[in-house]
């Protein structure tokens, strides 16, 4: 009895902490947020004067010529939160000195961030060695109703293996600018084709081009062999074809992409390098 009378107290205060120790007080307990651009790189960022936004431009790899998908961060310059409602538009700029042309731009689809960034894709048809490549971005913070342009200024590589072609149209003369998307990590077997096709209207107009036929013909140019169970790419949208490849073995595989339109031949030129 001695002993319950001495030990009660003890028991009691450490009950009593033990419900006062919250989640809210454990730090270790509390989730912290996931960082948005966490594996990503930064490739540019400025300031949209007018909007107090600062523009970030991030990307998993660095620029290269062909198709590129970016991300674009929106932070309060105030206090340095993300903004994930607004309206942004992309134009890319390609300066040479005595000329000035944009390229090919696959704007954010809608007002709303995805894990507090908007997707923005670009296909650069030229690299930084023939002049300045920025990007000219038109943000409205639909919260504040604020707007501004932020430019921003990165450089633009040439791949190891050329991933877009440009071509004249054998029917109408057309500037064609072919991108090559997948399969960006080919394997053995069956994978899934898509490259985009896009028309220059103007210096500074690229619109994407959906009146095309593709025939697809995967070849191994060093067994003088071809592969069984192809699918020709069809328009999926904004100028997105999309088919299947089949890989029979390892090796180095070049695929032929033949062109048609209404059916005039465009091109049978065409064709990408990959290696599994």
């Amino acid at each position: 009895m001695y002993f319950m009378k001495k030990i009660w107290p003890v028991l009691l205060c450490t009950g009593l902490l033990c419900i006062g120790c919250t989640d809210e007080e454990n730090p270790a307990a509390t989730p912290v947020p996931a960082d948005p651009v966490a594996g990503l790189t930064k490739i540019s960022e400025g300031y949209a004067v007018g909007a107090g936004i600062k523009v970030q431009l991030w990307s998993k790899t660095s620029l290269m010529t062909g198709y590129n998908s970016v991300r674009i961060a929106l932070i309060d310059s105030a206090k340095g939160s993300y903004i994930t409602d607004a309206q942004v538009q992309v134009m890319p700029m390609m300066d040479m000195g005595t000329m000035k042309h944009s390229a090919p731009v696959e704007n954010p689809s809608g007002d709303k961030a995805v894990n507090s960034l908007f997707q923005c894709q670009m296909i650069f048809i030229m690299s930084s060695m023939g002049g300045t490549w920025t990007a000219d971005v038109t943000v409205l913070n639909k919260g504040t109703g604020a707007s501004g342009k932020a430019s921003l200024a990165f450089a633009v590589a040439d791949p190891a293996v050329p991933c877009m072609r440009s071509i004249t149209a054998k029917n109408d003369s057309a500037k064609l600018f072919v991108s090559f998307l997948q399969p960006s990590a080919p394997k053995l077997g069956v994978n899934d084709c898509e490259i985009t096709i896009h028309r220059k209207a103007s210096m500074m107009s690229f619109p994407a081009d959906s009146g095309y036929t593709v025939v697809v013909t995967p070849e191994m140019p060093s067994m003088g062999h071809g592969s069984p169970n192809n699918v020709n790419p069809t328009h999926v949208g904004n100028g997105h074809y999309q088919g299947k490849v089949n890989f029979t073995m390892s090796g180095d595989w070049r695929i032929n992409l033949d062109i048609y339109k209404n059916g005039a031949v465009v091109d049978t030129t065409m064709y990408f390098d990959i290696t599994l």
